[in-house]
Parts: structure tokens; C-alpha cells; sequence
């Protein structure tokens, strides 16, 4: 796997929760802990916006993408408003977690809790092109549900 650095700071009064981190030799994306310093509680159908206590310097190419956690998604309801979240390369302010409640149950997210997943990939910068016509292919304008449920 190709690594790359990626410059953490943790803000002030974070020094108690852990880093970013890779919980399997196979994970793709590094946990991300919630700091909060009191529980939030997230009732059903409500979104919050839960700090993270850490900033990141993401190298020009590259974003990072912010996942919810399938576990909270299954368990719990628990998910992310704006999912996948993108942290672009020149932003250097504190990663927040949109979470979202879609559960039934009220939910309570406690000091470094794992609540989202942060995955670095590659990005490419695109030159648009304006053409009249596209190139055919055998789909052409099929989409949504075209190609039928089985």
C-alpha cells in the first residue's frame, strides 16, 4: 500500500484522545474519536455537528474523504448528514462530523468515541472540455433502475 504524510495537529485541551489510527492491517480508512466534553445526545431525526479536536494538512492531490462508521450505521441508526464528507488539500480548520440519528432510539456520543472514519485518496483535476455531441456507448441514456433490480 502506498503511504503518504499527512500532517496532524491536535487543537488545544486534545492531548487525552488518541490519533487518527488504523484499527487492521487491511483498514482503508483511520478512526476519528469525537471530543466532546460533555455526552451529546442525538435524538431521532436530529443532526449535530460533533468536533473532532484535530486539524490536518491533506498534501496537494490528495482529499480526504469522511465516512460513517458501518457498526453505529447498523447498531445504532447512527450515520453522517453529509456522507462522504471531503476535506480538500487547502483547508486547515477542525474536522467535524456532521452526524445524523436515524435510528429509533436516542443516542449519546461520549468523549472519544470512534464516530467516523477518514479515508486519503487520490484527486484529479479535471479540464473540461465542451463538445456538441458525446460519444455513444451501449447504455447511452439509461439510468436510474434501467438495467432492473436483478
Amino acid at each position: 500500500m502506498e503511504r503518504i504524510a499527512v500532517k496532524v495537529a491536535r487543537l488545544d485541551g486534545n492531548e487525552d484522545l488518541p490519533m487518527p489510527a488504523y484499527e487492521s492491517k487491511g483498514s482503508s480508512g483511520l478512526d476519528l474519536r469525537a471530543s466532546v466534553r460533555e455526552p451529546v445526545l442525538l435524538k431521532p431525526g436530529e443532526i449535530k455537528l460533533v468536533p473532532t479536536g484535530l486539524a490536518v494538512s491533506i498534501p496537494r492531490g490528495y482529499e480526504a474523504q469522511i465516512r460513517p462508521r458501518s457498526g453505529l450505521a447498523l447498531h445504532h441508526g447512527i450515520g453522517m448528514a453529509n456522507s462522504p464528507g471531503t476535506i480538500d488539500s487547502d483547508y486547515r480548520g477542525e474536522i467535524g462530523i456532521v452526524m445524523i440519528n436515524w435510528g429509533t432510539e436516542p443516542f449519546s456520543v461520549r468523549r472519544g468515541d470512534r464516530i467516523a472514519q477518514m479515508i486519503i485518496s487520490r484527486v484529479y483535476a479535471a479540464d473540461f472540455v465542451e463538445v456538441v455531441d458525446l460519444d455513444e456507448t451501449e447504455r447511452g441514456h439509461g439510468g436510474f433502475g434501467h438495467t432492473g433490480i436483478v
